[in-house]
């Protein structure tokens, strides 16, 4: 059996429990190598084991309580969507030295995959919260680095019930800045922190946009360009693609998996 890629080359589904085979795997998967992203990202495997992975764990973030549960858990590969390397080289000392040792120690691989796993057709944490949120038949939206990353979707919804419908996907309590049509027509997902791009995504003529976060200014920058912006949560929309591709490598792998939900409140 054959699995096609983001890109369109393949790789063999075979049944393996190698971090080589898994990772090898996942790195076609999300053409890691030719993924332009930010510096810190450094996506594909950052940390390597002895080799064999028996069990796989889904995470949002590399975080010292993350990574300890991870081996209190026994797990082999810790996927994650944000990694270790964001504050680039840095000494290993304090919480970066607990970390590194523990990861190392408790012999955890760890594989972080940040905007490939935003932009991902299939496994994306976007087109898997829009889906959440009923809305279908996708294209794709808002460039970074000169790839879209996020979805839009042409539809005729009530503001409040697409609330209401993000919030059951999130599964919790949305933040709304009202300056846009109570009817949308025209909706944008990008999670994580994308409300820092609200001058972008109304100039892409999308009349409402559903992200994780924006910092104070992006509430009254919402209003003055004329569209609805949707607040999330930057943890509780990017928890959808980490789960997702752990769930499809264990079916692939024959691995069991877990997710370790450790949410930060924003």
């Amino acid at each position: 059996m054959k699995k096609t890629s983001f890109f369109g080359s393949t790789v063999e589904n075979r049944r393996m429990s190698s971090l080589r085979k898994i990772t090898a795997y996942l790195d076609d998967i999300f053409c890691v190598k030719n993924f332009n992203d930010y510096p810190g990202a450094y996506n594909g495997l950052q940390v390597e084991n002895t080799g064999e992975v028996k069990k796989i764990a889904a995470a949002v973030d590399a975080c010292e309580s993350v990574i300890h549960r991870a081996i209190q858990e026994k797990v082999s590969l810790l996927i994650v969507h944000h990694g270790l390397l964001w504050r680039g080289v840095t000494r290993w000392t304090g919480s970066t030295y607990r970390k590194m040792n523990a990861v190392i120690s408790g012999d955890l691989a760890l594989y972080s995959i940040h905007l490939p796993l935003d932009a991902h057709p299939e496994y994306g944490n976007n087109v898997l919260l829009a889906r959440e949120c009923g809305l279908t038949e996708y294209k794709p939206f808002l460039e970074e680095f000169g790839t879209p990353i996020g979805v839009r979707v042409q539809t005729a919804i009530n503001r409040e019930e697409l609330l209401k419908q993000v919030e059951r996907a999130v599964g919790g309590r949305v933040q709304l800045a009202p300056g846009g049509p109570e009817i949308c027509r025209s909706v944008g997902v990008v999670t994580g922190g994308a409300g820092t791009q609200v001058a972008q995504a109304a100039a892409e003529g999308v009349d409402t946009l559903i992200t994780g976060e924006g910092p104070h200014w992006t509430y009254s920058a919402a209003e003055e360009a004329g569209i609805n912006l949707i607040y999330a949560g930057h943890y509780a929309t990017e928890t959808f693609g980490v789960k997702a591709i752990a769930q499809h490598l264990s079916k692939c792998f024959e691995v069991p998996w877990i997710f370790i939900d450790h949410p930060s409140g924003r």
